[in-house]
């Protein structure tokens, strides 16, 4: 075992954490955590969902539930599991069993975007030409204290779509570009505590903040090379997986580096999330592994 970080955000990696029932695969695209410390590992393989305890025993899996393209995972305060179904154009609310509580996108559409709307590679963004409603290919999920839903639709898109708790849409914001409020594949959705929403902005190698109407706050300081991800703590502490620069950071809730590791061998790391002992769990490739694991970072 490995240890990694800096200062007060230093953590010892467990690589083999996750311990599947012999002849599983499970590549994982996403990871998030519940009130109870039940680990959803959301991957590509046959079961879509597992999940495990904190110390990676299975638990179980979602019997029946199949997915097109597993993204993005999400678990709320409510304990409700949102989930990202990136190819199929949806989002989806379940029950912590995998009952179905909602669907949000119509299942198959994609939106003008002027991307190649027969192109379901992870390089569409490049062709946006303007931004277009929910959804082309979305890609991140959160949800505000009110029941607001946040939606980064980044792969064939360049915007963030807001709903309401029921699934209604309210507005959209972004265009495609690299200026302020402009987007290059928004990846990752986040709501501080602040009640502020942060966008893992891929392909500009940056955060941005914007209030809960879209309006534009600012930018987060700190280098980050193709930020996937944005998941806070209870304390304000960010850990952002840089999906294009291999490296996973901690950062403060002004996106001031707190604590950074990693490099190429980590590079396409996808999900982070978090247990109620300070432990962080990332989404990331393993040396002499297939596909990306989940890794366990024990809060020393």
């Amino acid at each position: 075992m490995a240890t990694v970080g800096s200062g007060d955000h230093v953590f010892e990696a467990i690589y083999d954490w996750a311990k599947l029932p012999e002849g599983w695969d499970a590549p994982m695209a996403a990871v998030t955590v519940d009130s109870k410390d039940r680990v959803y590992g959301f991957n590509r393989g046959e079961r879509g969902i597992i999940v495990f305890d904190k110390d990676g025993n299975y638990l179980s899996h979602w019997d029946g539930v199949e997915f097109v393209f597993p993204h993005a995972i999400y678990a709320d305060p409510s304990d409700n599991i949102w989930i990202v179904d990136r190819d199929a154009g949806q989002i989806l609310k379940y029950t912590t069993d995998g009952e179905l509580l909602m669907a949000v996108g119509e299942r198959g559409y994609r939106s003008d975007t002027g991307a190649d709307n027969s192109n379901f590679s992870s390089n569409g963004w490049v062709d946006v030409t303007h931004g277009g409603g929910p959804f082309n290919l979305p890609a991140g999920v959160a949800v505000a204290e009110d029941g607001s839903v946040f939606v980064a639709d980044g792969y064939a898109n360049c915007r963030v779509h807001k709903f309401t708790a029921g699934g209604d849409h309210v507005k959209s914001w972004g265009d495609p570009g690299s200026g302020p409020g402009q987007f290059n594949l928004p990846h990752g959705v986040w709501i501080d505590a602040a009640g502020q929403v942060l966008v893992a902005d891929r392909e500009n190698d940056r955060v941005q903040v914007f209030d809960q109407e879209g309006g534009y706050v600012g930018q987060w300081p700190s280098e980050l090379i193709g930020p996937a991800v944005v998941w806070m703590d209870s304390g304000g502490a960010a850990y952002v997986a840089e999906h294009n620069g291999g490296f996973l950071s901690v950062l403060d809730s002004d996106g001031n580096t707190l604590a950074r590791w990693g490099g190429p061998e980590f590079r396409s790391c996808h999900g982070a999330a978090g247990d109620s002992d300070g432990n962080i769990y990332f989404v990331q490739p393993v040396e002499g592994q297939s596909g990306r694991r989940i890794v366990k970072y024990v809060r020393k």
